[in-house]
């Protein structure tokens, strides 16, 4: 009986076919993309802060690559110290809690998720991405070219909201903070009893 035997120089075939498969991606795990991909959006700590009492940091990053309009004015924004002393002003259980508005800093509640005719608008950029807990989204009125300074994050999932809504960003850390802030006590607009103010800036 004739035994085939690997010469060596088979082996090194096989060892060269490897590398190559390897150094091209032939065997590259797609979840080190995510996270390559995942370590290039830039991102940003929330401290919310509720009279003298800081509730706790929200780490958050932005998908520049799904939104970079909305993406690009939060960090101009964020750049300027906009929205240090600006409030979650808006909180509704198993939905969402909603901040960002200028008018929060010093105006009367009434006027508080009204924004302000001159703020910068925000063409609309729609994605598949959908309204899921720890998403974050932009606030609008009525025109979906509206966006501003406002944004929302979901404490839960929203599908309704899905392709209406420029999603632009997600929650890494500090849920529970966000769980904090949507249930604290509210009045009939859906306004926090107390102050909930943040401060933003940029991790990377």
């Amino acid at each position: 009986m004739n035994k085939k035997f690997i010469t060596p120089v088979a082996i090194v075939a096989v060892f060269v076919a490897i590398f190559v498969m390897i150094t091209t991606n032939g065997f590259s795990d797609p979840k080190k993309n995510e996270v390559k991909k995942m370590s290039d959006n830039p991102k940003y700590e929330i401290t919310c802060t509720q009279g003298a009492n800081e509730l706790g940091k929200i780490q958050i990053e932005l998908f520049a690559d799904v939104a970079p309009k909305h993406v690009a004015n939060f960090d101009s924004l964020v750049a300027i110290n906009f929205f240090d002393g600006t409030a979650f002003h808006r909180v509704i259980p198993n939905f969402m809690i909603q901040g960002g508005d200028p008018n929060s800093k010093s105006e009367s509640k009434d006027k508080w998720g009204m924004g302000r005719p001159d703020q910068k608008r925000v063409p609309a950029e729609f994605s598949k991405l959908e309204h899921k807990r720890g998403i974050i989204s932009a606030a609008r009125s009525q025109d979906p070219n509206s966006a501003s300074s406002q944004f929302f994050i979901c404490v839960a999932e929203a599908k309704f909201l899905d392709g209406q809504y420029s999603v632009f960003g997600q929650v890494n850390s500090g849920m529970e903070v966000v769980d904090k802030i949507v249930n604290s006590p509210r009045d009939a607009r859906d306004n926090p009893l107390e102050k909930i103010e943040m401060k933003i800036v940029k991790l990377k």
